[in-house]
This record gives structure tokens, sequence and C-alpha cells, in this order.
């Protein structure tokens, strides 16, 4: 895996820095990632400075990552997100034919749902357009929730904050363009809990194992209130199934040696 890209998220919006709204999409991009063998590597979130928002987008664009930037790509005062992206690439914004199709094709849908006359210059259908200006040389995403389409431009993908309809596009994206990264069942992590025992107590072995198996990476995530557990550590390693057992098995028994009281094991 370490010959791929990483995946990197970006979630712009203040309502997220001010705690009005938690952010859903970490979680569910981790999930969508995973059950395609693939890991999140990084997540930027950023309030609604066209700045900030601009500077942000730019280390996207040089990262090399693939990116999926969730948010602020509407057409109200306060969504930056497509103008911030041109001014990160140094290029023009441009009404994008195909966005311009499937919008006004979300026009006349409404219309025809409300019972009123399809106006295509009506001031408030024209503003409308603006959702479909998008960085020269943008490419759509397809919105199978209300058509109004999102944007790629190179591995930085821009979508919604809706999860309703950011998620499927992200799935689409994934499955439309990385399928040659999938790696399924090439990941696994195996830990056990531990309890009692101190981090510090328990380096010199994670350090052993590290060491005796460069292939995998070891863990150490330690609770003080855990609902089921209680105060305890969960120690493991993760890595390629081949790695991961040989790895796994010298932790077991080094902890066995420390006589470390040990609860139930894991495999995600």
């Amino acid at each position: 895996m370490s010959s791929s890209p990483n995946f990197g998220l970006v979630i712009v919006g203040d309502e997220i820095l001010s705690g009005k709204r938690a952010d859903k999409h970490m979680p569910k991009l981790i999930e969508l990632l995973a059950e395609r063998g693939l890991q999140l590597a990084w997540a930027d979130y950023v309030g609604d400075s066209p700045g900030r928002i601009t500077a942000t987008l730019q280390r996207a664009f040089a990262s090399g990552d693939v990116v999926f930037s969730c948010g602020g790509i509407g057409a109200t005062p306060d969504d930056h997100t497509r103008q911030c992206a041109a001014r990160a690439l140094g290029v023009e914004l441009q009404l994008h034919p195909e966005a311009e199709v499937l919008i006004r094709e979300r026009m006349q849908d409404v219309a025809r749902e409300q019972g009123v006359p399809y106006e295509p210059d009506r001031a408030d259908n024209v503003h409308r357009l603006n959702m479909g200006v998008f960085p020269k040389g943008a490419r759509i995403i397809p919105n199978p929730y209300n058509k109004i389409p999102g944007f790629s431009v190179g591995d930085v993908h821009f979508v919604p904050g809706f999860p309703v309809m950011a998620w499927p596009m992200m799935e689409w994206v994934l499955d439309r363009h990385y399928t040659h990264l999938f790696q399924r069942g090439a990941w696994v992590e195996k830990s056990v809990i531990v309890f009692g025992a101190m981090e510090a107590t328990l380096t010199p072995l994670m350090e052993e194992v590290e060491r005796d198996h460069p292939a995998i990476k070891v863990f150490s995530l330690p609770s003080v209130d855990h609902p089921q557990y209680g105060r305890h550590i969960d120690l493991g390693v993760k890595g390629g199934p081949a790695a991961v057992e040989p790895a796994y098995a010298q932790l077991l028994a080094g902890l066995h040696a420390l006589r470390a009281k040990l609860g139930p094991e894991l495999v995600r």
C-alpha cells in the first residue's frame, strides 16, 4: 500500500467548527474506504474563510493524494468552495455544459412537481445555474439525489455538505476511478484488550515487534472509561494478513511473558 496514493478529506463550513453541526463525513469515508481495503490518511477542517479554503485546497491539489472536499459548493453567499478551487488552481470559473443540462432538468422537475410552468429566465432559476459554475477543466460528479452535480479536478473531488448527497457521490467516485487501488482483504488489524498495564511498560515490546516485522504497524489505544472494558489498552498490529499473523503471535507471547491480564481479542 505504500506505493498507492494517500486518501484525504477536507470538510468546509463554519457550522462544523462552531458545533452547530457534527461532522458525519469522516466516519463515513473511513467506512467506504475500509470496504475497499483502503485507509484515510488525513483530514482538514476549515471554516467559511475564502483565504483559508484556498490555502487548504492548494495543499490538496499539490499533495498528489486522492482528496474529497465536502461542503460549500452551493450558490449562497457563504458558499466559497467553487471559487476557492479555481483560485487555488489559477484558472477561471465557467458554467459546465453538462452541469447546466442537469440543473435545468432539476428545475423542470421541481416546476412539474409544484404544478407550475418552468420559467428558465426567471431570476432565481438563472441564479441556480451558478451551482454548475466550476473551475475550467472540471469533470462532473453525478448526484443521484437531486441531479445537482459536484465536480472533480484531477484527484480532488468536490461534493455537497449534505450526507444524503455526498455519500453516494463519494462512493461513485471510488468505484468509477479507483478500482485499481482496491485491496479488499489485504489489510487487517488484530488486537487484544490489556487490563491494568501502562503504555510505558509495553513500549519495549511494541518496539521489538515493529523491529522484527517491518511490514506491520503496532498500535496502542488506551482508554480510561470504556463502558464495557473500563480502564484498558487496545494493543495490536495492522498490515497485510500474512505479515500480521506472526507479528501478532509475537505480541501475544510478549504479553504472556509480562504476565499481562488479557481480555478479548479483536479482528477488524
